[in-house]
């Protein structure tokens, strides 16, 4: 199932970075990252990321993420495979036992999952918007510790 993971990020990221109003337009952007399905499959994966479509700024309807009523767009976007070769992860700041991680646009909810998902002791959750990650830690524990902990997640965090 690697390969439907690799695609289901390619697609989280593209609708993250682009507007894309139509199943065709989705088609040949994932194309173009190297996905060749058919228009079936595209379908099953939007479902299953509970895509819908929302009013851009321009008043076009485009595919977004679930929780993304106002996203971030970049004037060029990268491709979806550069975006997957960086971890996303810009900066984390604590006050007592909640850390606050900033990402680049559309990189937080695969990062939060990813921190929910590693078993770290130091974390009892995270919350993910479209550039942020709320993170909660067990009370007690000392920042360097969260920070280290997560390095097994996010390979670049200082």
């Amino acid at each position: 199932m690697r390969i439907k993971s690799d695609r289901l990020e390619a697609l989280k990221m593209l609708i993250s970075s682009t507007e894309l109003g139509s199943q065709e337009e989705v088609l040949k952007a994932l194309k173009e990252e190297g996905f060749n399905l058919t228009q079936a499959t595209l379908s099953r994966d939007l479902k299953q990321l509970k895509v819908a479509k929302a009013a851009s700024m321009n008043g076009k309807y485009v595919y977004v993420l679930p929780n993304e009523t106002m996203y971030k767009r970049i004037a060029k976007p990268r491709s979806a495979t550069e975006m997957l070769q960086t971890s996303g992860f810009l900066s984390i700041n604590f006050s007592a036992n909640i850390g606050v991680i900033k990402t680049r646009p559309g990189y937080a909810s695969s990062i939060a999952y990813n921190i929910d998902n590693s078993s770290i002791d130091e974390v009892i959750g995270t919350i993910a918007g479209d550039d942020t990650i709320l993170i909660v830690t067990k009370e007690g524990t000392f920042k360097n510790d969260v920070i280290d902990a997560l390095r097994a997640v996010i390979s670049n965090i200082k």
